[in-house]
């Protein structure tokens, strides 16, 4: 990792800066797919994954048949399955949890005002393939997908490992479909014969199904959150056990060589003992050349004081962030730009990624300065209610009234002063 120490403040936005990537060139390899599936329907599925993935579902299908689905259970080992099986439960209690009880308030005398939650009828999961299947992200969207009650939960996927159908099934997804990449995108936002069109897609992807998912976004239908590769960034004092560092920087280098890793510490001795122990991990494990790949692009920064190092990681608001520290949890108080944090030299990001309980889907390229990662208020539309009585509108009415005048908005005060004046007669009479 390139070593940078103790670099002057304006040199901040340029070491922080992600890696560049030419939007509008993939996006202009994006929208004739969105295009042709939009008009092409099933047909034009069939003809991208030929000539994509190579993969002829014209004789396979593009929906998973629920047979396929069951038999998923007994490809796997009893391991794996009690494994997604805690962490399905580990999961679904933390965003239960986020589940808020409808609280009526009276804002004056005769005046209430609610708000209740209610699921997202339709919702899309994009799971790619890749090079790992990413069963894990079934969990993640399909669990508070499932807590918040969306009646139709449609999974896009090219892979077809069983433990994808497994996790799928769990979580009650309605219907699986083999489609990848950006036509994914486009068939749940569209609708094919086969695909249901959805009001929110979320889940993961590369460029390309990114591209897609922000261009169907700017005709209106939802998704979770921009996205790009994924990120960690680890603030490590003396504290800190220097292979548990290394160990935590390489797990996300693993995922792509334009996963970036930034560790920022206080310390030289932990930077150089770090650097000691990248090498030897490194070689022993089997996606070594991406790790390697993320590596060359990825930053270590030495700094000063603590609260140059919290500024830091503030500008920089990374996807991951974890405080390798001592007080962590008092340092954890002052950050206020990360996706999900993670506390002391037990905490491995890794646990966030599968099993905890926290959510993985998270932004990334610095959108944690303005958006959280998924949670079951992803899933969900909250909607206000109020009511008024007679005798509210009587306190209310005037107000109202006054505020629509000034505002030169007079059909608003009439369909107040009407009512007040009906309530008058039937006072005097």
């Amino acid at each position: 990792m390139n070593i940078i120490s103790f670099p002057d403040r304006i040199e901040w936005p340029a070491l922080l800066a992600r890696p560049v990537q030419s939007t509008q060139q993939i996006e202009a390899a994006v929208a004739p797919i969105l295009s042709q599936v939009r008009t092409g329907g099933d047909a034009a599925l069939i003809e991208l994954a030929q000539k994509f993935d190579k993969v002829d579902l014209s004789t396979s299908g593009l929906e998973v048949p629920a047979t396929e689905i069951e038999a998923a259970e007994s490809q796997l080992s009893d391991a794996l399955k009690a494994a997604i099986r805690q962490a399905y439960q580990n999961i679904r209690l933390f965003h239960e949890r986020q589940k808020q009880p409808i609280e009526k308030v009276e804002t004056m005398p005769g005046v209430v005002c609610w708000r209740r939650s209610v699921g997202i009828e339709k919702v899309g999961l994009y799971i790619p393939g890749g090079t790992a299947p990413l069963f894990s992200t079934v969990l993640m969207l399909g669990i508070p997908a499932q807590l918040a009650g969306c009646r139709e939960v449609v999974l896009c996927t090219p892979s077809n490992h069983p433990a994808i159908y497994f996790a799928a099934k769990l979580v009650g997804v309605t219907k699986v479909f083999r489609i990848g990449g950006a036509q994914a995108i486009a068939a749940m936002a569209y609708g094919t014969e086969s695909v249901p069109q959805v009001y929110k897609i979320f889940g993961p992807g590369n460029q390309y199904v990114t591209a897609a998912k922000m261009l169907v976004a700017k005709e209106g239908v939802a998704i979770d959150m921009p996205a790009g590769p994924s990120e960690v960034a680890v603030y490590a004092d003396d504290s800190a056990v220097p292979a548990f560092v290394a160990a935590d920087l390489l797990s996300q280098a693993e995922h792509g060589s334009d996963s970036q890793v930034l560790l920022v510490s206080t310390s030289k001795r932990l930077v150089e003992l770090v650097n000691l122990a990248l090498p030897t991990q490194l070689g022993k494990l089997p996606r070594q050349e991406l790790a390697a790949k993320s590596l060359e692009n990825s930053k270590t920064i030495l700094v000063e004081t603590q609260q140059e190092a919290i500024d830091l990681l503030n500008a920089y608001a990374a996807e991951h962030l974890i405080l390798s520290v001592e007080n962590a949890e008092a340092v954890a108080e002052r950050i206020t730009n990360a996706g999900s944090i993670f506390l002391g030299n037990y905490t491995p990001e890794s646990a966030g990624d599968y099993a905890s309980g926290t959510n993985h889907t998270l932004p990334t390229n610095g959108f944690a300065r303005a958006y959280s990662g998924v949670s079951l208020d992803s899933f969900v539309k909250k909607i206000t209610v109020q009511h008024i009585s007679p005798e509210g509108l009587q306190k209310l009415g005037p107000v109202v009234e006054a505020m629509a005048e000034a505002e030169s908005l007079d059909a608003h005060k009439r369909a107040v002063s009407l009512r007040l004046a009906s309530l008058l007669e039937e006072k005097m009479t």
